[in-house]
């Protein structure tokens, strides 16, 4: 995704300078500081380093961790929910599709928020507000209360997304840094990896609303620690007196309605639907009325600045293409071993625990290496092994398990801890401490992006690519094949004696039938594998335009 066109930053010639937020004071700058934007205050350093401010920080990745699991964790339940709800398949689509549009459109919000309230406030009232979300989840007695309290959950857990990108710069320094990167990373990669797995057990051990409630302790823990542990920042309540209400409009109608058509789009065929083709308008026409907002606003509800850094605009390219890997990953070899293998949620958990197992393992060396070398040369090899995993996955056949699986799914682990955490200490790692809040909102909303319109490319091959096969594979599945006769005529033969004569050869066709069926949808799968992993080669070039960040960020650079 290309960048867009944004205004000078207040150092280049002839703009005007931006105003100064009021937690900054004359006395806190210096006369190198005004030739560049206005930076946060320097942070007190043992108070990061303290054990009080380590918990506050895993506190707050818990509570990101949250956020993202129930993206995924309702996938596995839906049939579930839609007969406790006494809903159709189409209307229970919609616990997790309202949940999507609300948390994508809060995600870029977040940064002026952090700015307006504070780190602290912001991330309490999100933890709390998610919680409580939660808990009318569970007691939902019918459809329309469930989606709109999943929506009121992601719009409100959404914030604590990119406030933790932001946050670990703030607190943590130097070669500390890597350290939390790799926490991140592997937290924002595991998380939806996890969530069908932990979903379809709570839903087998208890209930479906059990996916809701365990949420409860955990959040109102977390708000608890995160008030009592963290303070990096002051607000600046004097930006609600400038605060763009119809950027915010325009902005929730474009990612809205983007969100929509990608999710539902592959379903309804595109533009032949009519709420599909009248969103998509919607789409076109507020997302032109945003980015007006945004570049001409002094105070717009998201600062595109950040485009303007080089390091920032390929991190967030990188990080739409980690959000096709990641995403897509996780829904389509889960689709393959249901549909074709007639796995559970449970068989399907075991197979793809594999991913976060050598996810874990791999995080605390991927950590040493960010602290001691260059992160570039570890992003390029974490880029050509993500591409080996999805080719070697995309040998699928009808009998793939577990063991033939292990290994190319194991190593997909791998890459992506190798590629998340460079990408996040790259992309942020070179931005002034005042553009960390806004610029981590974009990079995070780039991510579910590119989930987004990763599956949305995903769900158009697999019908495409499927019904390609099917009829290849039909036109070679006549008469005139001998083998064909002999397989028809084995399975009559054997559904004879319980079904009859004529019943045993409507049977045989039919399992002539689905066997073509089958393979067609295992040779779609291999395809749309093969195309993701394209993107991950393609993207490998962008490796040589990235700078490395120095030791101690906030903007500077090797």
């Amino acid at each position: 995704m290309s960048a867009p066109a944004v205004a000078p930053r207040p150092d280049a010639a002839g703009a005007p300078p931006r105003p100064l937020p009021a937690s900054l004071t004359p006395a806190s700058l210096n006369p190198a500081s005004l030739a560049s934007p206005p930076r946060l205050p320097q942070l007190d350093t043992d108070a990061t380093r303290s054990p009080r401010a380590r918990l506050g920080f895993m506190a707050m990745v818990f509570g990101m961790f949250m956020a993202i699991l129930d993206i995924q964790i309702v996938s596995a339940s839906i049939s579930e929910i839609q007969a406790g709800l006494a809903a159709s398949p189409d209307e229970a689509s919609w616990v997790q599709t309202s949940y999507l549009i609300a948390e994508i459109v809060m995600i870029p919000l977040s940064g002026f928020l952090s700015r307006l309230l504070s780190t602290r406030v912001l991330f309490t009232a999100s933890a709390v507000g998610f919680t409580l979300c939660s808990l009318a989840c569970a007691l939902a007695s019918n459809l329309g209360i469930m989606i709109a309290f999943r929506a009121a959950q992601g719009f409100i857990g959404g914030a604590m997304i990119p406030t933790v990108f932001a946050a670990s710069f703030l607190m943590f320094p130097g070669r500390r840094r890597a350290g939390a990167m790799v926490i991140i990373g592997l937290t924002a990669t595991m998380a939806p990896t996890l969530g069908p797995t932990l979903g379809g057990w709570l839903t087998q051990a208890f209930s479906w609303h059990w996916l809701f409630l365990i949420n409860v302790p955990i959040g109102g823990l977390i708000a608890l620690l995160v008030w009592n542990t963290v303070n990096i920042d002051r607000p600046d309540h004097s930006l609600l007196a400038r605060f763009d209400w119809w950027g915010l409009l325009f902005m929730a109608l474009f990612l809205g309605s983007l969100e929509y058509v990608m999710e539902e789009g592959p379903r309804w065929d595109w533009l032949q639907d009519e709420t599909v083709a009248s969103l998509a308008a919607v789409c076109a026409i507020s997302s032109v009325l945003f980015f007006w907002r945004a570049l001409t606003r002094e105070e717009p509800i998201v600062d595109l600045r950040a485009f303007l850094n080089r390091n920032f605009s390929l991190g967030c390219v990188l990080s739409f293409t980690m959000g096709i890997g990641l995403y897509g990953a996780v829904y389509l070899i889960p689709l393959f071993l249901g549909r074709v293998r007639g796995y559970n949620s449970m068989q399907i958990g075991e197979v793809m625990f594999i991913t976060g197992l050598c996810m874990f393992f791999t995080a605390p060396v991927t950590g040493r290496l960010l602290a001691r070398f260059d992160p570039r040369p570890i992003l390029a090899v974490g880029l050509v092994l993500f591409f080996t995993a999805l080719w070697m996955t995309a040998q699928l056949t009808a009998q793939h398990g577990f063991a033939e699986m292990a290994f190319p799914l194991g190593l997909r682990g791998v890459a992506m801890m190798m590629c998340m955490a460079p990408i996040n200490q790259m992309a942020l790692g070179t931005l002034p401490p005042a553009e960390l809040k806004g610029a981590s909102g974009l990079y995070n909303l780039m991510r579910n992006l590119g989930g987004a319109v990763g599956l949305a490319i995903i769900n158009t091959m697999v019908t495409d690519r499927s019904y390609l096969h099917r009829t290849h594979l039909a036109e070679s599945v006549n008469w005139a094949r001998d083998a064909v006769g002999h397989y028809r005529d084995t399975m009559s033969g054997a559904l004879a004696g319980r079904l009859g004569e004529g019943a045993a050869d409507i049977a045989a066709l039919a399992k002539i039938k689905a066997l073509v069926t089958q393979q067609a949808l295992v040779l779609a799968y291999n395809d749309t594998l093969l195309a993701m992993a394209a993107a991950f080669l393609a993207s490998l070039p962008l490796v040589l335009f990235l700078r490395r960040p120095r030791g101690g960020g906030g903007g500077d650079v090797h």
